[in-house]
């Protein structure tokens, strides 16, 4: 699996968003929002259309957000990645092999300080960097960490979208229809 082939990782919401996004040439698509009865036939419904969907761990209704759940989300689920803020979750899905990648708020100096210690723990695929538009903190975690950074989270336009990418963002996740639209044929 590599994000990196789009410029925009389409998340979807709710269900008649996931539907759409089935029929759209996106190959690796973000699942945010669901539940835990859900998952296996959302999926499954997801890699029946070609697709390769990146499951939003912390946002599953319904499954605590643990190391026991990654064993059940790689083993049972089988996403093409996880997304979570957690350490442990990460740790148990590279465990697993499959693509982890770690969420990284940037709220404060301290806070920002503290994740990079972390990640030199945890080692993700990717980190996903909220909020996306700030690109000079983009350009900075990816040179401090050598990971690849997704950028996601406020990212409400097409110039966002261009600056992001410009300051080292592999693609940019996003729920904005519209940025689908604008960028859906546009591979790196």
């Amino acid at each position: 699996m590599t994000p990196e082939k789009q410029i925009i990782l389409p998340a979807a919401r709710q269900i008649k968003d996931l539907e759409k996004l089935l029929a759209r040439t996106f190959e690796t698509i973000v699942i945010l929002d669901t539940h835990i009865g859900q998952l296996q036939p959302i999926v499954q419904l997801a890699k029946s259309h070609g697709k390769k969907p990146l499951l939003h761990a912390d946002l599953i209704g319904g499954l605590k957000n643990d190391e026991e759940a990654a064993e059940y989300l790689c083993q049972v689920i089988r996403p093409a990645g996880i997304i979570s803020t957690r350490a442990g979750v990460i740790a148990k899905t590279k465990k697993n092999g499959i693509v982890a990648i770690q969420r990284l708020f940037m709220l404060d100096t301290n806070a920002l300080e503290k994740s990079y210690a972390l990640m030199r723990k945890t080692e993700p695929d990717y980190i996903e960097v909220l909020p996306g538009v700030i690109p000079h903190m983009i350009q900075e975690v990816r040179e401090r960490t050598g990971i690849p950074v997704i950028a996601g989270g406020l990212v409400r336009t097409t110039d966002e979208v261009r600056q992001a990418i410009e300051a080292g963002a592999v693609a940019v996740t996003t729920s904005r229809k519209e940025l689908w639209d604008q960028f859906e044929t546009k591979l790196r």
